[in-house]
């Protein structure tokens, strides 16, 4: 009998979504014309070849994201969006990078491949030192190196396993993986855990390493790469808070290098390598800034649909697919719908962050100045974590504008094609998604799914109640080689793939801006806690996670 009740009940759902996707008006029209626009006119390589290219990574606070922001707002501006302009909010100190040399001196002279975590200070100038390994896993195992560190390059991880990958370096959703991700996942505990305390305990012997080894006098510490194949995965590493110790030079380098140095350690090899680290802290400004555009709405002006991605990149690499290719196409969105002169009901409102690789800390500060906040916890403990593994619990304070804004879309999976989206666990969306994806299908463009991804903007917004989401997209080669690392370079990104995300990114917010309703919000649900994925293979020494990215559920 139970069974009986099961498959009505689901028969009348789907007979409701049936209905709903029915009434949902999408205008064809207008989707033939977005695109012919898309595929004919695309602007959104030149877009991501001024980003990277010419500009180069952009680290949140470095010349490079500031002058990132003045070329988006002045593009966005040239091409008739209005109110183009930056929004600051509170940063610290910004940092760049301007030169990385690592050579063998001894046993013989050779070019290693390694680069400084962001936020670490240089050498000043070329200086020599021996190499030394050390295991430090607690507090306690500081006392073992006291003293005996002063002018010496510390080796902070094990060597590390590079044996053959055992999948493709580049892949596509399949068909059968796209139905398995449309099924809601009612047992998320099979997903590999995030092991907060662990982290947390890590985090702690970071912060208590910064300043041994600074106090030890250490010319530098090495860890190895999580990557193989001479690639570099690297974030950030020191402290952008002004006054707080950043700790000594802090390289990661090629596994395959960083293995070969282990070798002559663990034989008793001297080994003397050179190093030559430019690296500029700037405290002229504290604030970073997020480029903001709009196309005016009509009779509903006073709503807003918003699409955005973050602009800010990590240094390795020219920050390609993480994520000028999620800026470009939100550009390349707008600019279609600009150049198709169109006439939305609501305002459009394209914003690019900063801040994303430090924690969301650019559209967290802009949602909690525009759509409101939790409080901050009572715990001094919670409080001091990153932004992105806070509880965030308690009633929200709105501001007028979160009444306003009808859905928020965020593009920040790589270069790959959009396949669906996701659509966080709000079942009144499913039936608009899947009608704006029907015109859409013969793209590739085909899944919805209830489910919650995590990793990115979208996040701020959703904290707070406000309908914001994360599409699918082909994994590409994101995961396996361009991720924070020095192979996030223009080469690696796909054209007919970044097309056609933004030809769906444009309909998607052409249709949210001109619909009859603004788009229905979620109930209340219990609060998911905050997820971040670290890296594939986390580094043997205790450092800072440097991402917060999460691409698969």
């Amino acid at each position: 009998m139970a069974n009986r009740f099961l498959l009505a009940g689901s028969a009348v759902c789907l007979s409701l979504a049936a209905v709903l996707a029915a009434e949902e008006t999408v205008d064809l029209e207008m989707v033939t014309r977005i695109r012919d626009e898309g595929f004919t006119n695309s602007k959104v390589m030149d877009t991501v070849e001024h980003l990277t290219d010419v500009i180069g990574p952009r680290v949140t606070g470095s010349p490079e994201m500031r002058e990132a922001n003045d070329w988006t707002r002045a593009e966005l501006e040239s091409w008739g969006l209005a109110s183009a302009h930056l929004e600051a909010w509170s940063f610290g100190r910004g940092w760049s990078l301007e030169r990385s040399s690592v050579q063998m001196i001894t046993p013989h002279p050779a070019t290693l491949t390694a680069v400084p975590r962001a936020y670490t200070p240089g050498t000043d100038g070329a200086r020599r030192g021996p190499v030394v390994k050390v295991k430090i896993d607690s507090e306690a195992d500081l006392e073992r190196y006291r003293g005996q560190l002063a002018g010496k390059i510390v080796m902070l991880s094990e060597p590390r396993n590079t044996a053959n990958p055992d999948k493709a370096q580049f892949t596509r959703y399949t068909d059968q993986e796209l139905e398995d991700l449309s099924q809601f996942d009612v047992n998320p505990a099979r997903r590999p855990p995030f092991n907060r305390e662990e982290y947390l305990r890590r985090r702690q012997l970071d912060r208590m390493l910064r300043p041994f080894f600074t106090a030890e006098k250490a010319l530098a510490t090495i860890e190895v790469s999580p990557a193989d194949g001479g690639v570099v995965t690297v974030g950030r590493g020191g402290s952008w808070v002004k006054g707080e110790d950043p700790g000594v030079p802090a390289l990661v380098m090629a596994a395959e290098h960083y293995n070969r140095l282990a070798r002559l350690v663990d034989q008793g090899v001297p080994v003397e390598l050179e190093l030559d680290i430019r690296a500029r802290f700037h405290d002229d400004d504290p604030s970073a800034y997020n480029t903001v555009a709009e196309i005016p709405g009509t009779d509903r002006k006073g709503e807003i649909v918003m699409l955005g991605a973050h602009l800010d990149s990590w240094h390795a690499g020219t920050g390609a697919t993480d994520n000028a290719a999620g800026s470009a196409v939100a550009m390349e969105a707008v600019r279609i719908l600009q150049a198709l002169e169109v006439k939305p009901r609501r305002t459009i409102r394209i914003a690019l962050w900063s801040g994303e690789e430090e924690g969301l800390l650019g559209s967290r500060a802009y949602v909690a100045e525009h759509f409101g906040s939790r409080p901050q916890s009572a715990d001094a403990r919670e409080r001091d974590l990153p932004s992105f593994l806070r509880r965030e619990t308690g009633p929200v304070a709105v501001k007028s504008d979160h009444a306003r804004l009808s859905a928020y879309f965020n593009v920040d999976n790589g270069t790959g094609k959009i396949r669906g989206i996701y659509a966080e666990r709000n079942a009144a969306v499913v039936p608009i998604f899947e009608a704006w994806l029907r015109p859409l299908h013969d793209l590739g463009a085909t899944t919805v799914t209830l489910r919650h991804t995590g990793g990115t903007d979208h996040l701020s917004f959703d904290a707070i109640g406000l309908p914001a989401f994360q599409f699918i997209q082909d994994e590409a080669d994101y995961e396996s080689r361009t991720h924070h690392t020095n192979l996030d370079v223009y080469d690696r990104l796909q054209k007919a793939d970044l097309m056609q995300a933004s030809v769906v990114l444009a309909t998607f917010v052409y249709d949210a801006a001109t619909r009859a309703d603004r788009m229905p919000r979620r109930p209340a649900v219990r609060d998911v806690p905050p997820s971040p994925s670290p890296s594939p293979a986390a580094p043997a020494a205790p450092t800072t996670p440097t991402t917060t990215s999460s691409r698969r559920p």
